[in-house]
């Protein structure tokens, strides 16, 4: 007989989830990201065009860093990175903080933004500089810098990482987002669902049996090219709707600081309880503080401080740039008022600013950003349980990975959503404890890139 049923074990994982996503961890975050900030003199913004320079201009020249200190390119590394990070993130993420928090989370997403840079920099130099090379693989990521850069014996708590950001690439990486793929072609073109779950399954698997590399290839042509598109028609959205656009921008500064009403009849929020949305949304949306990303932009054939510089860019595309548009296009077509949520109400207000086309280009974008969103967790997941059972786990997690997009697809998944939350939250606590010991060395390596001193 067990000793915990069903119902037990959901009541366990609602509590938990409440504490690490209340108030007191979600100021962690906060404070951890203002901390390194200040640590690192505002790096984030005295040197954003050096970002750009050494990120995105430099990849356009080709003068990228030729040596070889990893196996993907910076490019391919942040591509990947950002594949579990725009998407759904945005595409539901940021309609669910208008919906649950107002106008006003907007705000506070950009704050997390704001702050999320320095944290994003500082996880991608740690997981440059205390990565492992093993013949011809590389490993880094959270586990990595807290073994190598705390010491033997904090290995405890990067065991307790590991275990967590497995978990959880199979519940919010995996199986959420191949039933929300499953969910939107099915609503609009009729597919059944086990069909999506089949075929997702096929495709996927064909990417991440490859590896890194293919992963890396993959998302490197996907992710610009959706990116770009999804930008180009919420501005285009936002330019047929510009004398709302002011009148957004007011609502969501206002909002940010009084209590909000909606119009759709639901119950007022708190300026508390907007705060706690925005920022949890925002960390949902750009993972600044849960240390996933550090794991592939350890494969970067970069420096550190130079590789930590795409995690700004990152950061700054995903929240500033895309979470915004996406959050005006919701504001300007008024559908905030519906009061519907997550990506129906992203593809109610792209339907009422593109009228007959706008909601099946949500569908198509849900269904791209879900499946790279889906390579690149796998791989964080299947080097996540690497560091905990060795090489041996990697082709079983693989598959064990393309048999639960199946199962994800023809699912009820709501109590998986709420238990990978937790794993997402828990996973977050190490990393946060690591980046806090380990400011002293983010600084002395930002200061040896200024000295012209940092080297493979």
């Amino acid at each position: 007989m067990s000793i915990f049923t069903e119902l037990d074990i959901l009541r366990i994982n609602t509590i938990v989830n409440e504490l690490v996503w209340g108030i007191p961890f979600l100021l962690l975050f906060i404070g951890t990201g203002l901390f390194l900030t200040i640590c690192l003199r505002f790096f984030q913004f005295t040197h954003f065009i050096t970002a750009w320079k050494e990120t995105l201009f430099n990849e356009l020249l080709k003068k990228g860093d030729k040596k070889s200190g990893g196996s993907i390119t910076g490019f391919q590394a942040i591509s990947s990175a950002m594949a579990a990070t725009l998407g759904i993130g945005n595409i539901a993420g940021v309609a669910t903080a208008l919906h649950l928090g107002g106008p006003g989370a907007i705000f506070w997403m950009w704050v997390t933004a704001v702050v999320g840079m320095a944290t994003k920099f500082s996880e991608a130099i740690l997981s440059v500089k205390f990565r492992e090379k093993k013949k011809n693989e590389v490993f880094g990521g959270v586990m990595y810098y807290i073994q190598n850069g705390l010491g033997g014996n904090w290995i405890w708590l990067a065991v307790l990482y590991a275990l967590f950001a497995g978990v959880a690439a199979l519940g919010t990486g995996n199986m959420v987002q191949s039933n929300t793929v499953a969910h939107a072609l099915l609503e609009d073109f009729g597919i059944p669902k086990i069909v999506t779950g089949i075929v997702s399954a096929f495709l996927i698997g064909l990417v991440i049996l490859g590896g890194i590399k293919r992963i890396a290839q993959v998302a490197s042509i996907l992710v610009p090219l959706m990116t770009l598109a999804y930008v180009i028609g919420a501005l285009f959205i936002l330019y047929l709707n510009y004398p709302e656009i002011p009148g957004a921008f007011r609502d969501i500064i206002y909002y940010a600081f009084n209590p909000y009403s909606a119009a759709s009849g639901a119950a007022g929020f708190g300026v508390m309880h907007t705060i706690k949305v925005g920022i949890a949304r925002g960390i949902f949306l750009n993972e600044a503080g849960l240390g996933a990303g550090s794991i592939v932009h350890a494969q970067a054939k970069n420096t550190p401080t130079k590789q930590g510089m795409w995690g700004i860019w990152e950061v700054f595309i995903d929240t500033m740039v895309v979470g915004t548009i996406t959050a005006l296009v919701i504001l300007v077509s008024g559908a905030l008022e519906t009061g519907k949520t997550g990506a129906v109400l992203t593809s109610e207000a792209f339907d009422k600013g593109l009228p007959g086309s706008g909601g099946y280009f949500i569908t198509i974008a849900i269904i791209i950003f879900a499946c790279t969103t889906m390579i690149t967790w796998s791989f964080y997941g299947e080097k996540s349980w690497e560091y905990l059972f060795g090489k041996r786990i990697k082709l079983l997690y693989r598959l064990i990975f393309i048999v639960l997009i199946v199962l994800g697809a023809v699912g009820k998944l709501e109590e998986v959503w709420t238990f990978a939350d937790t794993m997402n939250g828990l996973m977050a606590l190490p990393n946060l404890i690591a980046l806090n010991f380990l400011s002293k060395v983010i600084v002395r390596q930002k200061n040896k890139y200024l000295k012209g001193k940092e080297v493979f």
